[in-house]
């Protein structure tokens, strides 16, 4: 009897063990002064030139992998007024979109952002379909803007690509979306 008991006991720490493996291991993570991020996992860094509308322009990003699903924040310049913050928000979101909408359905509508810009609006994204070779596919993105007290904007984008398993990881990630 007491080897089946302490059998059933160390069957029971197994089972407990296996529930305390998150397959989400949050953490807040800062893109530049501005942004405290709540990811999924630790994260990779880069940084990069991309072309907007003809002009080259430095994208910072930060973001991570859980299964088949991928966690990113990238920000950039956006200019000393709304104007020219609008202008590269709205390149910006045309080049994200234009590999979705070719072959899938592309959603937009107002997002709101605690202590975003109110100019240029934020913008959530919801697009699925194929692209590529990668077979189907779903993005969610949110765009938004952040104003210095010098009047200098930032812009950020959030994605989230794939499917979480967890219908609340996303509802998390866009709540860890936290402009300082």
């Amino acid at each position: 009897m007491r080897r089946r008991n302490s059998s059933s006991v160390y069957m029971a720490v197994l089972v407990l063990l296996a529930a305390c493996n998150p397959v989400f291991n949050w953490r807040d993570v800062p893109l530049g002064d501005g942004l405290l991020v709540l990811l999924p996992c630790k994260p990779d860094r880069a940084q990069r030139e991309v072309d907007l509308s003809g002009q080259a322009v430095s994208l910072d990003m930060a973001g991570c992998t859980v299964g088949d699903v991928t966690f990113a924040v990238a920000r950039m310049d956006g200019g000393n007024s709304p104007v020219e913050a609008r202008r590269r928000l709205e390149a910006w979101r045309t080049a994200a979109r234009a590999p979705w909408r070719a072959r899938g359905q592309v959603q937009e509508s107002p997002a709101r952002v605690p202590r975003a810009a109110e100019m240029p609006p934020a913008i959530d994204l919801v697009a699925e379909g194929e692209t590529g070779t990668a077979g189907p596919q779903q993005a969610r993105m949110r765009w938004f803007a952040q104003v210095d007290a010098a009047g200098r904007y930032t812009l950020y984008q959030a994605t989230v690509l794939g499917h979480p398993p967890d219908a609340q990881a996303l509802e998390t990630f866009w709540e860890g979306l936290r402009l300082r």
